[in-house]
C-alpha cells in the first residue's frame, strides 16, 4: 500500500525514523530508496529527540554528516502521550518544541532548521518547486484542450435554446449534412473510410456483381430434368403423329419456363439492396442523436420512401422479365441458330477464364480433417481457372496440394453447433476422392459474406453449385430414360438452343438489374433527401418539437462550457504563479552508498532498540519498546496541510 503512493513522481516522501532506533536499518529509508534512487523527493525526519539517553544526541545526523541524504534531515519533537491526555494545546506544543531546540547545546546552532514549522515551510517550498517545473507542460496541455473546444464552444457562447432562428438554422444544416453523408456512403468518399468492414455502396456493389450472379447460377437448369422436359414437349407437340423435324414451339416453351425462374433471384437482389439502404440510413441518422424526435422522423420518412420505391423497382424488374418472355428473338446476333446447334457436342461446354489466370487468393480453413491427422487447419488458397492450390502461408513457397477443377461442384454445409465458422464444400461429381481419403473438402470462412464471395469466384472458374437429382412420383431418383435416336437428336438440338438463348437473357438481366435498382431506388432516394425531405419534416411535426434537445445533449453543452471557462481560468492562474513565485535549487547529490549497502545485505533487517545516532564513544540509549518506523508519503497537493505537529503515537 505504501509503494502505491510513494511511487508517484508527484509525491514527497517523508522517511520518518525515531531517534532511539538504528537509522541504518530504517525500513522507511529503504523503501524510499527503491522508488526515489536519486533522493530528489525524500526528506528524512527524526522524531523523539527528547527521549534520547542523556549524553547522546543526533547532531551528526541532523547536520547530514552521518548517514547523509540528498535533502538532509529535519528533527521534530511532538507531544507525548501524557501531553495528549492532558490536552496540551498545539501552540503550546510548538512553543515547547522551539524551546527544546534553542536550549539544547547540540541543536541550538541549527534551531532555525529544526521543528515542525520548518518542516512545513520545506514542504511548501517543494510544492512551489514542483508547480514551477510542471507549469510548461501543464500550460501546453491546457492550451491544447482549450483550442480543441474553441470551435464547438463558439456555437454555444450566445446559445439560446428557445431561439427559433437558431432552431431553423440547425434543422437546415442537419438535413443537408444527412444528405451529404448518405451520398458519401453510397458513392464512396476518401474521408472517414471504414477499414474494418464493407459498408454502404461497397456492399451494394458486392450484391450486384457477386451475390446476384451467384443466385442466377444456382437456379440454372438440371441437365437430366431439362432433357426430359424437352422430350416431353416434343412428344406433346407432335401428338399422335411422329415428327420428322424439330419443332420451334418446344424451344419457345422451354425458354419461357427458364425465363420465369429469373424472377426469384431478381426480387431477392432488390430485398438485399433495400436491407443495406436501411442500414445506411440508420448510420447517417446517428449524427441527429442530439434531437431524438428529428432522428426518429427522418428515419421514418426516408425508410417509408425507400419501401415505396422498392415496390416500383420490383414491378419494373418483373416487367423486364415479362418483356423478355413476350418475344423470343431468334435473330439475336449472339444466338447460335439451328444449324450451329446441331453441330455442337452433347456435353455442356464450360466457359472458362484464361488458363492459369489467378482468380482469387486468401485464407481458408479445411474443416473436415480428423483430429488423428492434425485436425482443422488454415491454409493460403490460390484459385485459378484450372486448379485450386493451397500453401502453408501467403509466401506461396511450400505447396501442400493442387486440385484440378474438372468435375468439381459446390454444396452448402450447415455450420457446426459449437463453431463460429461458415462452411461450404467442394466435391467430385464422379464420386471420386477429392483430397486424400476425403470425398469432399469442407472449407470454412469467418463470415457468410466471405463464403458468398468465394462461391462467386468459383463460378468464374467454372465450378457450379450442386443440383438435386429429380425424383419421380414414387420418390425414386430417375437417372436415365430411353429415347429413340431421332428424338435424341431433336432433344440435343433444342438443348443447345436453350442454352444459347438463356445465356443471352442472363447476360441482359445481369446488366439491367443494377441499372434499374440504381435509377428507380438509390438515385431517387438521394434526390428525395436533397429536395423533399425538409418539406416532409415540416409537415410531419412543428419545428419546436423536432428540435427539442435530448437531456444528454443539454448536459454535454453545459459541461463543455464549464470546462471551457475552467481552462481559461486555469491558464490565468498559471500566468500569475509563474511571475510571482521563487524556487530553490535542488541540493547536490550526496554519498548515500551506506543506504544501498545496508539494504543489499539485510533486505528485512531486525530492528535494534538502541540509538544508532549516538557519536562514537557515547553509551547507547536505554533499551525499551519502540514502534516500527512509518513512511509517510506526502502528495505535493497536500503539502500545505502539514501545519500542525502530529500526535506522538503516530510516529
Amino acid at each position: 500500500m505504501i509503494l502505491q503512493f510513494i511511487s508517484r513522481e508527484s509525491s514527497l516522501i517523508l522517511a520518518v525514523t525515531p531517534a532511539n532506533m538504528d537509522l541504518a536499518n530504517s525500513d522507511a529509508l529503504k523503501l524510499a530508496k527503491e522508488v526515489d534512487p536519486q533522493g530528489l523527493r525524500t526528506i528524512g525526519v527524526i522524531t523523539k529527540l527528547d527521549l534520547m539517553d542523556e549524553g547522546t544526541d543526533a547532531r551528526d545526523v541532523l547536520e547530514n554528516k552521518l548517514l547523509p541524504l540528498r535533502r538532509g534531515y529535519i528533527g521534530v519533537v511532538n507531544r507525548s502521550q501524557k501531553d495528549i491526555e492532558g490536552k496540551k494545546d498545539i501552540r503550546a506544543a510548538l512553543g515547547a518544541e522551539r524551546k527544546f531546540f534553542l536550549s539544547h547545546p547540540a541543536y541550538r546552532h541549527m534551531a532555525d532548521r529544526m521543528g515542525t514549522p520548518h518542516l512545513q515551510k520545506t514542504l511548501n517550498q517543494q510544492l512551489t518547486n514542483h508547480i514551477r517545473e510542471s507549469l510548461p507542460t501543464l500550460r501546453s496541455k491546457l492550451q491544447s484542450q482549450l483550442l480543441s473546444l474553441e470551435k464547438e464552444v463558439e456555437e454555444y457562447k450566445n446559445f439560446r435554446p428557445d431561439d427559433p432562428t437558431r432552431k431553423t438554422k440547425a434543422l437546415l444544416q442537419m438535413v443537408q449534412q444527412f444528405g451529404v453523408d448518405f451520398e458519401k456512403r453510397i458513392e464512396g468518399s476518401g474521408d472517414q473510410v471504414d477499414t474494418l468492414e464493407l459498408s454502404g455502396g461497397a456492399r451494394i456493389n458486392r450484391i450486384f456483381h457477386e451475390r446476384f450472379p451467384f443466385e442466377l447460377v444456382k437456379m440454372e437448369f438440371d441437365e437430366k430434368d431439362l432433357r426430359r422436359e424437352i422430350s416431353y414437349a416434343i412428344k406433346n407437340i407432335h401428338g399422335v403423329r411422329t415428327g420428322l423435324f424439330t419443332p420451334d414451339m418446344a424451344f419457345e416453351a422451354i425458354v419461357k419456363k427458364q425465363i420465369v425462374k429469373l424472377k426469384e433471384p431478381s426480387l431477392k437482389c432488390v430485398d438485399l439492396v433495400v436491407s443495406e439502404l436501411a442500414t445506411v440510413i440508420k448510420k447517417c441518422a446517428e449524427k441527429l442523436s442530439s434531437y431524438p424526435r428529428l432522428r426518429e422522423e427522418t428515419e421514418r420518412i426516408v425508410t417509408t420512401y425507400i419501401r415505396e420505391r422498392e415496390g416500383r423497382t420490383k414491378d419494373q424488374i418483373l416487367l423486364l422479365i415479362d418483356i423478355e418472355q413476350s418475344y423470343i428473338n431468334t435473330n439475336h446476333e449472339d444466338f447460335i441458330g439451328f444449324a450451329n446447334a446441331q453441330q455442337r457436342s452433347t456435353q455442356l461446354n464450360k466457359k472458362r477464364a484464361i488458363p492459369n489466370q489467378v482468380i482469387r487468393r486468401g485464407w481458408l480453413t479445411i474443416n473436415n480433417i480428423s483430429l488423428m491427422k492434425g485436425g482443422s487447419k488454415e491454409y493460403w488458397f490460390v484459385l485459378t481457372a484450372e486448379s485450386l492450390s493451397w500453401y502453408k502461408d501467403e509466401e506461396e513457397k511450400e505447396k501442400k496440394y493442387m486440385l484440378p477443377l474438372d468435375n468439381l461442384k459446390i454444396r452448402d454445409v450447415e455450420k457446426g453447433f459449437m463453431s463460429n465458422k461458415h462452411v461450404f464444400a467442394i466435391f467430385n461429381t464422379e464420386q471420386r476422392n477429392v483430397y486424400k481419403d476425403l470425398r469432399q473438402i469442407e472449407l470454412a470462412c469467418d463470415s457468410q459474406e466471405d463464403v458468398d464471395s468465394w462461391k462467386a469466384s468459383f463460378l468464374r472458374a467454372g465450378v457450379y453449385p450442386e443440383k438435386d437429382q429429380a425424383e419421380n412420383e414414387d420418390g425414386v431418383q430417375e437417372n436415365t430414360f430411353s429415347m429413340d435416336p431421332q428424338l435424341e437428336r431433336q432433344v440435343e438440338t433444342i438443348r443447345n438452343l436453350v442454352d444459347s438463348y438463356v445465356a443471352i437473357i442472363n447476360k441482359s438481366i445481369r446488366d439491367l438489374m443494377p441499372k434499374t435498382i440504381m435509377h428507380l431506388m438509390i438515385n431517387n432516394t438521394k434526390a428525395f433527401i436533397h429536395h423533399e425531405l425538409l418539406a416532409y419534416l415540416y409537415s410531419s411535426a412543428d419545428q419546436t418539437s423536432l428540435m427539442e434537445e435530448s437531456a444528454d445533449q443539454a448536459q454535454r453543452r453545459d459541461d463543455m462550457l464549464r470546462m471551457y471557462h475552467a481552462l481559461k481560468e486555469a491558464l490565468n492562474i498559471i500566468g500569475d504563479i509563474s511571475t510571482s513565485t521563487v524556487s530553490t535549487p535542488v541540493p547536490p547529490p550526496v554519498d548515500d552508498t551506506w543506504l544501498q549497502s545496508t539494504s543489499s545485505h539485510s533486505p528485512t533487517p531486525q530492528r535494534r532498540p538502541v540509538s544508532s545516532v549516538h557519536p562514537p564513544g557515547r553509551p547507547p540509549a536505554v533499551r525499551g519498546p519502540t514502534p516500527g518506523p512509518p513512511l509517510i508519503p506526502m502528495p505535493v497537493g497536500s503539502a500545505a496541510t502539514f501545519s500542525a505537529p502530529p500526535a506522538r503515537p503516530f510516529f
